[in-house]
């Protein structure tokens, strides 16, 4: 099942266990069990520490537990966790093996507290790059707390659950038979949801900080470049982020990030992150800001304020809140989002194997989302508002390739239909002929460029039409002391590398400010 490159990997990091433990494994007579069956040989075969049976009865087959004789740890795979989600095997086998988390102490102590019964599900896709944060931040909770159980769910493997619980986007969690949320969470933000009082902590933590010279907001590409700089100066810094890593976090390849050939947004995002924690830079995640409320005086204080009653003070303020993915704006969008509409194809793209969808959006995005789907569904229709594609010119030869793709341009889509429960169809006008048509399909999935997160800014800064922050060549808006970066500004071409270079600019220029301003 593993290479010989992989077991030596595995090897290395399964030398880390210290407490035994076995895997229990539930099989039947399929190629899947087989499968799971000889992958598990594989790992116990690494070391003397784990050991294997296959007298499991659990109903979902294969899958297979991890239990430390003698303590109540509940964690299961359903399914054969590789692709995306085979590290997030490796840390379970080592969390379970006794080796610590790398998580900061108090909110180790925050999980081994909760107190009730929860029942955790999550179903994943293979090929989805969000699912593995979700499934790794419930494995650890499983393993810290025996109050918490939870099993990692392949949703294409178990067709018939998914389709039981109208599942058509991943991952999808559920909380004791009932959803508990969809998209990526990570340990701090289910545990916001599940810790009541948790967010009235948070807010005391934040108004008991003392003012910073640089406050970050926003925690992509921008906001990591501008914390790194700005904390290289020497001066009291900070990073407020809705989540770090940003959009970053639901980019699959990237390949134009100069001295790095190729990697996936994730793994960029985690390795920011590392990268910013290099500093004393404190970070605080799972903050919304709400309101910028600027200094009324030269040498003042401006203030942030969050969603969970929280605020911060700074002298300069660099705001890196990046985009979010545009939405059609048409009637049953809202209605059946995560039930057949969706806005990631990598992650949810399998789960509407042998069905047909839509694409909307000819750019390089709906064009690679409509090729890659194209191996998975049944049949693809991309619907193009302008009279011709605007991908590069390679991907569209790929996408006219393709047998099962149709490509319908000046349609404007007008409607996503569906029947109470899921996607049924969508209905489009021809632009030159102002006919409608329908299509009849399962799933829709929305490529059609970005928004800049600056609803909360609307009477503060000034803001270009399209609603960017406007910024001068220094990333100064206009008001003083208060700079911007990245994707949320007028800057053109929205890319990563333009990104973490204008966060630079932007934090020097913050620290130019604070040594002019003489405070």
């Amino acid at each position: 099942m593993l290479d010989a490159n992989l077991k030596t990997q595995l090897k290395a990091y399964l030398e880390k266990v210290t407490k035994p433990f076995e895997i229990v494994a539930s099989l039947d007579d399929s190629d899947k069990s087989r499968e799971l069956h000889g992958l598990l040989q594989d790992i116990v075969g690494l070391t003397d520490k784990i050991t294997l049976k296959t007298d499991g009865a659990d109903a979902r087959t294969p899958s297979f537990s991890l239990n430390r004789p003698g303590e109540n740890i509940s964690l299961r795979f359903a399914g054969i966790p590789m692709g995306h989600e085979f590290t997030s095997l490796v840390l379970a086998l080592l969390q379970v093996g006794g080796h610590p988390s790398k998580l900061e102490a108090d909110v180790i102590e925050q999980i081994k507290a909760i107190e009730g019964e929860f029942n955790f599900e999550t179903y994943f896709s293979l090929s989805c790059q969000n699912c593995p944060d979700v499934v790794q931040a419930l494995n650890l909770m499983a393993v810290l707390n025996p109050n918490i159980r939870h099993v990692a769910i392949d949703g294409a493997l178990f067709q018939d659950e998914v389709n039981e619980r109208q599942i058509m986007s991943v991952p999808s969690l559920y909380l004791n038979g009932e959803l508990f949320g969809q998209g990526r969470m990570g340990v701090e933000e289910i545990l916001a949801k599940i810790d009541i009082g948790a967010a009235a902590r948070d807010a005391e933590k934040l108004n008991a900080k003392d003012a910073f010279d640089v406050l970050v907001v926003g925690g992509g590409p921008a906001g990591a470049s501008a914390a790194i700089y700005a904390a290289r100066k020497g001066i009291r810094t900070g990073v407020a982020a809705e989540r770090f890593g940003g959009q970053v976090l639901d980019t699959m390849a990237i390949e134009n990030f100069i001295s790095i050939q190729e990697t996936e947004g994730p793994k960029l995002a985690r390795a920011l992150e590392e990268h910013v924690r290099q500093y004393e830079v404190d970070i605080m995640n799972l903050q919304r800001a709400e309101a910028l409320v600027p200094c009324t005086e030269p040498g003042g204080l401006n203030t942030i304020r969050f969603a969970g009653g929280g605020e911060l003070k700074a002298k300069t303020v660099i705001l890196a809140t990046g985009a979010r993915w545009r939405e059609m704006n048409v009637p049953g969008e809202q209605e059946y989002r995560g039930r057949g509409v969706a806005y990631c194809p990598h992650c949810d793209g399998p789960l509407f194997k042998g069905k047909r969808v839509a694409v909307i959006g000819g750019g390089n995005s709906g064009v690679e989302a409509a090729i890659d789907l194209a191996g998975i569904v049944a049949h693809v229709t991309l619907i193009e508002f302008d009279s011709q594609l605007r991908a590069d010119a390679v991907l569209q030869k790929k996408l006219f390739s393709l047998p099962n793709v149709e490509v319908i341009t000046s349609a404007l889509t007008s409607e996503v239909k569906g029947d109470g429960q899921k996607v049924v169809g969508l209905a489009y006008k021809d632009r030159n002929s102002s006919e409608f048509h329908s299509l009849e399909l399962e799933g829709i999935f929305v490529q059609i460029g970005l928004v800049p997160n600056t609803d909360w800014l609307k009477g503060t800064v000034e803001l270009s039409p399209r609603g960017e922050i406007v910024v001068d060549a220094r990333g100064q808006t206009s008001l003083p002391g208060i700079f911007a970066a990245g994707d949320v500004t007028t800057v053109p071409y929205k890319q990563i590398v333009i990104a973490v270079g204008e966060g630079a600019k932007a934090s020097l220029s913050a620290f130019d400010h604070l040594i002019r301003s003489d405070v």
